[in-house]
């Protein structure tokens, strides 16, 4: 018999690549003989971007940190209100900082669902596996072939969903919309392509999109034709293409930190939106917009996604926030992490940064370098915690309208 918590802390904990790989695909094995497993999405937004179905926005949600503890967190909350449209993500860089693999990260998800009885697929996604563009304008290759190699990686852990961001490589001196999202829209093709030939018998992956830097200016429907029509010419015959598009419209990752360290209260522009939402599904057959960035938005936000018609909705920084601004969070770990921050990130401070707006932006890097710290908190410590975040995920999971959304999600997803 296993012992899903003594599985979870080896894959977490062990240094060992092969090892991880060996316990990802032992936790797999049991997920499936419990009836959970990792799936893609692709059908779901398929009949979305028909008009099958409408009303709700599915929430992606990037685990930090006590990923383990959240994930079951998440999956409590969405039992409560019988749903299952929800991914669970994490980031090109987030894998960096947080020392989390894809193998780590989805036997983690997959272990939450067992301890939970949380039956059913689980969205796996990989998000913003992002272009950087100074190391693709140094090397072009390398840094393609870093990303394919991710991607490989991902989908064999178990990511059936993967975000293409390369609207890093936008270029707004060009005279055109399309020229200034051509490298864009080919490099996004070319990865789509590469995941088609990669992705497992039984599998389409789906795979998004993105025209608008998060932080940066906001999207118009300009630039989105402009990405669409060039990326539906630069894809092979026949392939399939993205399932989802992500666009900026007003918020930036992590929020705008003020000199304090609180938060700006931040306005999103819910019409451009759902202007470019209805565009995407309309002309494009896509599911719909994606809005990244939106955690640290005010309560009364969340509900206007909907309203919006978004797809989906990328939740992160306020999760991490919890946990370390937590009255349960131990004091001499917090003091630990930051002194760790302080010597180990010092560069990343900039002119006429405070204090607190360094700590505020480099914590996420903390996660990682503590790992074992954070599983060895004492259990009633990760109980506490785990019930305030569980009661923000009930929070947005209501907001978003994702009761009872387990029976549509069963009708489109099956198991692989």
């Amino acid at each position: 018999m296993y012992n899903i918590d003594d599985l979870v802390r080896q894959l977490e904990l062990t240094e060992d690549v092969e090892k991880k790989k060996s316990l990802n695909r032992e936790i797999t094995a049991i997920a499936k003989e419990e009836g959970i497993f990792p799936a893609s999405i692709q059908r779901l937004y398929e009949a979305r971007s028909k008009g099958e179905f409408s009303g709700f926005t599915v929430p992606a949600i990037n685990l930090r940190g006590m990923t383990y503890e959240l994930a079951r967190a998440a999956m409590r909350a969405a039992k409560a209100i019988d749903a299952n449209a929800i991914i669970f993500e994490i980031a090109r860089s987030e894998i960096g900082y947080t020392f989390q693999r894809p193998t780590e990260y989805a036997g983690v998800c997959l272990a939450a669902a067992i301890k939970e009885n949380y039956k059913g697929p689980v969205f796996i996604q990989g998000d913003h596996f992002q272009v950087n563009a100074k190391k693709y304008a140094q090397d072009p290759n390398k840094e393609i072939g870093y990303l394919q190699m991710l991607i490989e990686e991902a989908i064999a852990a178990g990511f059936y969903n993967i975000d293409i961001d390369s609207s890093t490589l936008v270029d707004l001196s060009r005279p055109s919309e399309k020229e200034k999202q051509r490298k864009n829209f080919e490099i996004c093709a070319q990865f789509t392509n590469f995941i088609r030939k990669s992705q497992i018998i039984g599998v389409e992956v789906s795979v998004g999109g993105e025209i608008g830097e998060v932080g940066k200016k906001n999207s118009t429907p300009e630039e989105l034709s402009a990405f669409m029509e060039g990326y539906a010419q630069s894809l092979p015959k026949g392939q399939a293409g993205i399932s989802k598009i992500s666009v900026q419209t007003g918020t930036s990752h992590g929020g705008v930190v003020l000199p304090d360290g609180s938060i700006a209260k931040v306005k999103l522009d819910f019409d451009t939106l759902r202007e470019l939402s209805e565009l995407a599904k309309e002309k494009y057959h896509l599911s719909g917009a994606v809005q990244h960035g939106a955690s640290t938005l005010p309560p009364e936000a969340f509900h206007k996604f909907v309203e919006a018609d978004a797809a989906e909705v990328h939740l992160a920084t306020e999760f991490q926030n919890m946990i370390y601004d937590s009255k349960h969070f131990p004091a001499d770990l917090k003091k630990k992490m930051y002194d760790w921050l302080e010597a180990n990130c010092a560069d990343e401070k900039e002119e006429n940064q405070t204090h607190e707006q360094f700590i505020y932006k480099t914590r996420k890097k903390g996660f990682g370098p503590f790992k074992k710290d954070l599983w060895e908190l004492d259990a009633k410590v990760k109980e506490a915690i785990s019930k305030e975040l569980e009661a923000k995920f009930s929070f947005l999971f209501k907001e978003l309208n994702i009761k009872d959304t387990r029976k549509v999600v069963s009708k489109y997803i099956t198991v692989c």
